[in-house]
């Protein structure tokens, strides 16, 4: 499978990307490029692979569920306009 400029023109179109004439003929070459590969993996034999549907049949690691402060209040503070001890320092709002 090929495709022509006006093809090219059309895709960007619907995609709603701006594309300049110039431009057209490289991405014609990218958009092939990517035409043939997807050719050449429909030739490849997938016979007996079973379909994995997403990574739900794979077990997810957990890490140990343990509350720290992060032990970087003075980076995170560092910057802070006003700041009461190892916290914002917020002004009043409600009266």
């Amino acid at each position: 499978m090929s495709l022509d400029a006006a093809t090219v023109r059309r895709i960007a179109k619907l995609a709603r990307i701006r594309v300049n004439e110039e431009e057209v003929s490289t991405l014609q070459n990218e958009l092939n490029a990517i035409l043939g590969y997807v050719e050449q993996l429909a030739e490849v034999n997938v016979e007996g692979v079973e379909p994995l549907s997403g990574g739900a049949q794979m077990a997810l690691r957990q890490r140990e569920d343990k509350l720290t402060d992060g032990d970087m209040a003075e980076k995170i503070l560092a910057n802070a306009p006003d700041r009461i001890g190892n916290f914002f320092a917020v002004p009043k709002v409600v009266e």
